[in-house]
């Protein structure tokens, strides 16, 4: 598998924090930020650290950001350097370019201008931790997209002794069951039929639309 090459401009502790990571995973990471102190910092983890401005066109062609498979845009606080950053990048011809955002208004402007994905990692922070706290059922959940997910949960006490057939979860909770574990540690069964009774214990794997399943666990209406 090729090695992926990925560019991080604006080196704060978000950007610095995603060229050590990728470090660990073997990607050349090009990483470019206008403070020495910043870039030396980093240059122990990263394929080439370099001081400059992340507006300047020609430095960001003259290091070869125009190699790079993504673009990280980690530079938040300035929408006038994430714009002149973006378009950069796609000058350069970029696939795929990340943008940080402080907030709606940015997100919407990079968005416009070309960004492939914004974030806001305050907002997606918090409300990671807020999830972690209302969860009653739900033990983990991995994005398919932006809407659906795979789900494991534990069943309620209300279930145990009940078969899929009588919860009949699709059309309660609108959610397509796709494994079951007996235990957290077991291998996962996704060879089960309707009358599978749901026993203690049991772990539930499920296909959803996240927001929609998570908000019945969440308000504790999963019966």
């Amino acid at each position: 598998m090729s090695v992926k090459t990925i560019g991080v401009l604006g080196l704060g502790v978000f950007g610095s924090s995603i060229a050590k990571e990728l470090n660990e995973f073997d990607c050349d990471v090009i990483a470019v930020d206008r403070d020495m102190d910043n870039v030396e910092r980093v240059e122990p983890y990263v394929t080439q650290a370099v001081q400059g401005n992340i507006t300047d066109l020609n430095l960001l062609r003259s290091i070869g950001l125009d190699n790079c498979d993504v673009v990280v845009v980690a530079t938040g606080t300035s929408l006038e350097s994430s714009v002149l950053a973006i378009m950069n990048c796609k000058k350069l011809g970029i696939p795929s370019i990340i943008a940080k955002a402080k907030n709606k208004s940015f997100m919407e402007v990079l968005y416009e201008i070309g960004a492939t994905k914004v974030i806001r990692p305050e907002k997606e922070a918090g409300t990671r931790v807020a999830k972690n706290v209302l969860r009653r059922h739900i033990t983990d959940i991995v994005d398919l997209d932006e809407d659906y997910a795979v789900i494991e949960f534990r069943p309620p006490i209300r279930w145990i002794g009940k078969t899929f057939d009588e919860l009949d979860l699709r059309q309660k909770y609108e959610i397509n069951i796709i494994g079951v574990r007996k235990t957290a540690q077991k291998r996962m069964d996704v060879s089960f039929s309707p009358d599978y009774r749901i026993e203690e214990g049991t772990v539930l794997v499920g296909i959803a639309e996240s927001e929609v399943f998570e908000r019945y666990d969440y308000l504790n209406k999963l019966k």
